[in-house]
């Protein structure tokens, strides 16, 4: 019997050297996209680091010298620290409001600053027992309150109040 001639095995190495080649391609591709992303964000941080020392190297323009603003109270003035006011409103019944004021005045123009203190609170505990919920909303409502009580401050103590300061007011 005669010997089978042998067969060439080499189809299946070129096959195997074929796909290794494009494998080889694939991965020099994203070498090369790697070194590419490296050396760009290396430029990118560089020039923003030359950026960020120009911008931290340069001095701030001088300022203008500021002129101080004049006072809403000159001259010889004082205040008188009212004690809180907590009263019901008129309407919805309960309803309450706390008001912490201060009056400004001339020095040495009340003769016993506490006692007109007192008694401008007076005022304001009836003022405020007169008002209902719906005087206290609204954008205009504070201003209205404020005129009403600087108006009975300065009816109370004969002019000699400058104004009545609100400081706080609370509506429960």
């Amino acid at each position: 019997m005669a010997a089978a001639p042998a067969k060439k095995a080499t189809p299946e190495p070129a096959a195997a050297t074929a796909t290794a080649k494009k494998g080889g391609g694939m991965i020099l591709a994203l070498l090369i996209l790697t070194v590419l992303g490296v050396v760009m964000g290396g430029g990118l941080g560089y020039q923003l680091a030359g950026t960020v020392e120009k911008v931290v190297a340069a001095k701030p323009p001088p300022e203008p010298e500021k002129k101080p603003e004049p006072l809403a109270y000159t001259g010889n003035l004082s205040s008188q620290a009212l004690k809180p006011v907590v009263v019901n409103l008129a309407a919805p019944s309960g309803t309450f409001a706390r008001l912490e004021s201060t009056i400004i005045f001339k020095t040495g123009a009340l003769a016993n600053p506490q006692v007109t203190a007192s008694e401008i609170r007076e005022d304001i505990v009836a003022y405020m027992r007169t008002l209902s919920l719906s005087q206290l909303e609204g954008p205009s409502a504070l201003q209205h309150l404020r005129e009403d009580l600087n108006e009975r401050a300065g009816i109370r103590s004969e002019g000699k109040v400058s104004e009545l300061l609100l400081e706080t007011l609370v509506v429960q």
